[in-house]
């Protein structure tokens, strides 16, 4: 009897088990059924094709630097409970309506029970980046760590490359694209991002090729148009580099006004330093990038930062009379505060354009708060932003005319590349090095300022401005007048090799 109550009870226990198993595979492929997979193969627990769309619409727009990246906001309109979608909205919205991100924080939290790896992953990082008293180097290690198991995320490599444009360390990010590159090989946008810390580097040949791959495989990514104009400008390849810029320029019309007033600058500046007559930098400042806020969805912060770059580097060459007016009709639309403290080039070249046309008193506010900002901040990031600070105030005071005072704050053996903190590429960071060249002439310091010239000529040996300086302004002071008729006449050889007009 008890032998064959064991069996009965064996008999019971198997056909639960195999119920059992019945159920779980039934609720496996309904689970299985409800995923789908976004642009790079990886799983999401939605059973919404309108919502992998727009996920996927949403990266193309991130990475392309599109007008349309609000298009991530249909996506949990589309399913509610898909964590992916309601995690990169939050971080869309995370700079603009903080209350808002933080709703879509909460859905994604609440679903990620049944997230997938892939989704938990990213929950995880971007939930650090965006949240409040985030430290940059714990968000990067969660992206790492991300990207380790899930090398084909284009979006999150994305993210990876501008925290660390804005920790001024593309150093950190160089090793791990360089590994992930085989993931991607066919990759749209994969060889722009590897080519940008390449080339803040200082590998030059290796950008190049990288930009260049990347064109290849997408003509219209703006931003291998972008790194590869950085190159050829890096190179003094003036000429080179307008052509390319000029004969992608096209496809820029679809850009943010980020990349589109941004790709500009690149030209003008190119222009600018290959000696242009000033006709061509105005014409673009005038109808190409202050056109762009003329666009209902313009983004006009953007805008300004681009024009006031220009602006920044016209005057340290002596050539902002022509472009005084314009100056003033920007430093009077940055009176409005509600465009500070966004980026922190952009709040120095505004503290710059304040002071230049007399607005001392609103430049200085702004710089009191910065300072203020600065002092709310752990000690290790405080640290770091005590350089941009003392930019700050050199520039304030460069602006202000007081060049003595400007010369003491940046000291004699100032370089810009160590100043990145503020969210500068080594071409935006170079016009505070032409800053101090002549804060050094301003001060009579000419001995000092040729040593620094021919150092940084051996590295730009194509750039006409550093032999004018070198001629009009250093050898003149020092009295060595036929070193100064062979840097005229070198820098009269190259202006004439690259723009020629009629």
């Amino acid at each position: 009897m008890k032998a064959a109550c064991y069996v009965t009870q064996d008999v019971s226990m198997s056909l639960k088990c195999m119920v059992q198993q019945k159920e779980d595979e039934r609720q496996i492929h309904e689970y299985k059924k409800e995923r789908r997979s976004v642009w790079w193969g990886y799983e999401v627990n939605t059973s919404s094709d309108d919502c992998i769309a727009a996920i996927n619409s949403y990266s193309h727009q991130v990475l392309g630097y599109g007008r349309e990246k609000k298009v991530i906001l249909e996506a949990p309109l589309y399913d509610k409970d898909c964590v992916l979608s309601n995690v990169l909205a939050a971080h869309y919205l995370i700079s603009s309506d903080v209350s808002r991100a933080k709703t879509y924080v909460k859905a994604a939290e609440t679903h990620l029970g049944r997230a997938t790896p892939y989704e938990k992953a990213v929950f995880k990082a971007v939930n650090y980046l965006i949240s409040d008293n985030m430290d940059e180097d714990v968000a990067l290690e969660l992206h790492f760590k991300l990207l380790k198991k899930f090398p084909r995320d284009l979006l999150s490599w994305k993210r990876v490359e501008i925290l660390c444009f804005y920790m001024g360390r593309p150093d950190l990010s160089l090793p791990l694209f360089e590994k992930i590159i085989p993931e991607n090989r066919d990759q749209d946008y994969a060889y722009g991002m590897l080519a940008f810390p390449l080339l803040e580097l200082g590998h030059l040949e290796e950008a190049e090729k990288a930009a260049r791959k990347g064109y290849e495989i997408n003509k219209n990514d703006s931003w291998a148009h972008h790194c590869l104009c950085h190159v050829l400008q890096t190179e003094c390849r003036f000429k080179e580099a307008v052509e390319f810029m000029e004969g992608c320029s096209p496809s820029w019309d679809s850009c943010s006004s980020l990349r589109y007033s941004h790709n500009w600058w690149h030209v003008a500046v190119c222009y600018l330093e290959g000696g242009s007559p000033l006709s061509k930098v105005q014409e673009i400042y005038d109808h190409q990038m202050c056109k762009e806020l003329e666009k209902e969805d313009a983004v006009a912060t953007d805008v300004y930062m681009d024009a006031l770059g220009l602006l920044l580097r016209l005057d340290t060459r002596d050539k902002l009379d022509e472009f005084l007016d314009r100056l003033k009709i920007l430093a009077n639309c940055l009176t409005d505060q509600a465009m500070w403290y966004q980026e922190w080039l952009f709040d120095i070249t505004i503290i710059w354009a304040l002071s230049r046309v007399g607005n001392t008193s609103l430049a200085h506010l702004l710089l009191e708060g910065l300072k203020s900002r600065t002092s709310h901040m752990s000690k290790k990031k405080q640290q770091l932003m005590q350089k941009a600070i003392q930019l700050a105030e050199a520039v304030n005071e460069y602006g202000k005319g007081n060049y003595k005072k400007a010369l003491q704050l940046v000291g004699p053996d100032f370089d810009a590349a160590d100043y990145k903190v503020i969210g500068a590429s080594d071409l935006q960071m170079d016009v505070f090095n032409e800053i101090w060249y002549k804060v050094l002439l301003l001060n009579g310091k000419s001995s000092s300022a040729i040593k620094v010239l021919e150092r940084r000529i051996k590295q730009r040996d194509g750039a006409p401005f550093l032999w004018r300086l070198l001629q009009e302004k250093s050898y003149v002071m020092e009295g060595n007048t036929e070193a100064a008729v062979t840097a005229c006449e070198k820098a009269k050889a190259l202006e004439s090799s690259y723009f020629k007009f009629d």
